[in-house]
């Protein structure tokens, strides 16, 4: 990966806990840890984790509980979970993945397992992250072409009005009355005229306010966007990590 991942685990085995804190932090993970699913929580809160790891059956909230609680919350809904549990058995893992969890892991387990498991979460997530990435940009651009065949009808539109009252100008000429200001009709069409050059800028000013703004958009989510080339890289060397 090519930023340190930070990995929650949550379990009231302390001898757990610690094991699962030298092993990954060794290997480059920032590692935090909880004694039951009510720190945990408080704990995601706190560290906003890439990833959590936490047991089934633990004290003051179930494993299952805080995925309940953490599916339900908009904020922490995409972290993914892999659950510990020394249950096989093919419902509750079925429970378990109806709930959102990412993956499911029995114990005792063997921690070469754990770790490609870890390295598979971590790495669909970062390739469901830029898809997401890319089709936001993709909405953007449509959102924006749309809006701006809208402008430019509206714009075209006004220009066409405005060509009609000029035409009307023209055609009515430079009459005036005795005291030198322009006939009634001349100045109601010089107003009008005015007031569609208004509405002209007006139309513009939206089109490039439009534009500006899904350009910041667009930087935006540039800046969180990894190219294909250094994404594919990426994946090859984790697979490589994985069968090391």
């Amino acid at each position: 990966m090519n930023t340190r991942k930070k990995i929650l685990v949550i379990d009231d085995e302390i001898i757990s806990l610690e094991f699962f804190e030298v092993m990954l932090t060794k290997l480059g993970f920032v590692i935090e840890k909880a004694e039951n699913g009510e720190e945990g929580y408080a704990m995601v809160k706190k560290f906003f984790p890439d990833l959590i790891i936490m047991d089934n059956i633990m004290p003051k909230m179930s494993g299952w509980e805080l995925t309940k609680l953490l599916k339900a919350d908009p904020k922490y809904r995409e972290i993914p979970i892999i659950m510990l549990s020394a249950l096989d058995d093919v419902k509750d893992k079925v429970a378990g993945f109806e709930l959102g969890i990412d993956d499911y892991i029995t114990k005792p387990f063997n921690f070469s397992e754990v770790l490609a498991r870890i390295r598979a979460v971590l790495r669909n997530r970062e390739l469901f992250a830029q898809i997401v990435a890319r089709e936001s940009r993709l909405t953007l651009a449509e959102e924006l072409s749309s809006d701006m065949k809208n402008n430019v009808l509206e714009f075209i539109r006004s220009m066409d009005d405005l060509d009609d009252t000029i035409y009307q100008v023209r055609e009515l000429g430079l009459s005036s009355r005795e005291d030198g200001q322009g006939s009634p009709d001349m100045t109601v069409l010089l107003e009008d005229l005015k007031q569609k050059s208004l509405l002209v800028r007006k139309n513009l000013a939206g089109l490039d306010a439009r534009i500006e703004r899904t350009m910041t958009e667009w930087e935006n989510l540039k800046k969180n966007e990894i190219g294909l080339t250094i994404l594919e890289k990426q994946i090859r060397r984790s697979l490589q990590q994985e069968q090391e």
